[in-house]
Formats: C-alpha cells, sequence, structure tokens
C-alpha cells in the first residue's frame, strides 16, 4: 500500500515516512499544495496524510481540489485543533482529522482503519508478513526467521530488508534504498549501501543453499529466490 505525505515541516516528513516504511507501507513526502497535489495525479496512492497549513496551496484548497477529481482516502494531520476547524475539514471531505501534537501508533491506527474502510476485502487479506520462499518478516512483532531459525538483524537492517521484500523480484537501485532506507542522497564515493547489503546478506543466507538476496550488475539488488543450478552457471 502506498501513502502520500504533505506536510512542510520537512523533520516531521521525514519521520512520518521512515515511520511508515517501517511498518511495512510505501511512503513519499512533499512539501507544498501543489506538489501534493501533482503526485496524486501522476502518481497512484492509496492515502493521503495532509497537513493544514502548507505553503501556497493550503490543506483545504488541496482537499478541495482533490475531491473534484479523486476519491482517496485523506487523514488531515492539523495543529487547527477547534471544533469549526474539525468540521470544516470533515465537509470538505476528509475521512479523518487527526490533531497535533499526536502518537505514532494513533496515526498508524487511523491509517490502517481507513484502507480497511476504502477497500473492506483487506479485512479478510491483511497480513503483517512479507513471506519470499522461506523467508519471513512479521513488520508488526519486528521478526525476522529464515526457515524456523530467527534471524537478529539491526533497525536499518529490518528496514532494508523490508524495501526489498516488499519489492520482491524488483531491481532496486543503490539511489533508492539509500533514499529509503538512509534518507541520503546517493554519493558515488559512499559504499553504505554496499555494505548494508553485505552484511545482511550474510545473515540472510549463512547457513542456508539457498541465495535470496542478488546483486544485479550496474543496476541495483533484487531479492527473490533462484534456481541454484542457474546460479551456479553463472559464476
Amino acid at each position: 500500500m502506498k501513502i502520500l505525505i504533505v506536510e512542510d515541516e520537512k523533520k516531521l516528513a521525514n519521520y512520518l515516512r521512515q515511520g511508515l516504511i517501517q511498518e511495512g507501507y510505501q511512503a513519499d513526502a512533499v512539501h507544498n499544495g501543489i506538489d501534493g497535489l501533482h503526485e496524486v495525479t501522476t502518481n497512484h496512492y492509496d492515502l493521503m496524510v495532509l497537513d493544514g497549513n502548507l505553503p501556497g496551496i493550503d490543506g483545504m484548497g488541496v482537499l478541495a481540489a482533490l475531491r473534484q477529481t479523486h476519491q482517496l482516502p485523506v487523514l488531515m494531520l492539523t495543529a487547527r485543533s477547534s471544533v469549526e476547524d474539525r468540521v470544516k475539514g470533515l465537509t470538505m471531505g476528509a475521512d479523518d482529522y487527526l490533531v497535533k501534537p499526536f502518537v505514532f501508533s494513533e496515526l498508524l491506527a487511523r491509517i490502517q482503519a481507513l484502507l480497511r474502510r476504502s477497500d473492506p476485502a483487506r479485512q479478510q487479506t491483511t497480513s503483517n508478513e512479507y513471506v519470499v520462499a522461506d523467508l519471513r518478516l512479521d513488520f508488526v512483532k519486528r521478526k525476522v526467521f529464515r526457515g524456523e531459525k530467527r534471524l537478529d538483524l539491526t533497525s536499518k537492517e529490518f528496514l532494508l530488508l523490508t524495501v526489498l521484500m516488499q519489492r520482491s523480484g524488483e531491481v532496486i537501485s543503490r539511489t533508492e534504498l539509500a533514499q529509503q532506507v538512509w534518507d541520503m542522497n546517493f554519493d558515488s564515493d559512499t559504499n553504505v549501501v554496499e555494505v548494508a547489503v553485505r552484511r545482511l546478506r550474510l545473515k540472510v543466507e549463512d547457513g542456508f543453499d539457498s541465495p535470496l538476496i542478488h546483486n544485479v550488475r550496474g543496476m541495483g539488488y533484487v531479492l527473490e529466490p533462484r534456481d541454484n543450478k542457474a546460479e551456479s552457471s553463472k559464476k
């Protein structure tokens, strides 16, 4: 599930994005209303977290423009706490309204409720796990298993594995991994991604016959099961 955060406080936006990624969602963040509207009209999102106070077009303006063409679930996250503000936000089309300061666990619970409400079938199919071959990651309990063996991962390794498993079978570039996991612009002189993937691979594959994390030369990394014979023939 993909979530767009429209929040002008960059530190808060990054905190939300990282938190949602760690919970197993894909998340993007923009910092003004114009960019927010551009993103939802050019890309697919399942939910928007929308700040009320934005430069240019404020949250109410974004909401009004969005509701002309989209029924995307919107959770307003704003410091405007009066009853009048809440009523106005809900009347203009917000699906929920959370006042700052807030607790992340409540924000997460509200997001999950909105996603279930927008697609009732998800109540039957939602899982807390990603599973690829015999590798299993529970992003609620923060546990990872390869077969019956529990893997002891650092927080960054857990986040890195979450991104790779979430997009299993898809080659993810070093640049994107650097942005998603470390919130950094990729520097060709920095080997942080390579080092982290190498350490993660040791933990995921040590003692197992089938490799899962693969380097795609010149492109990035992919997590997927592959035939051992085919892998051997490539070496």
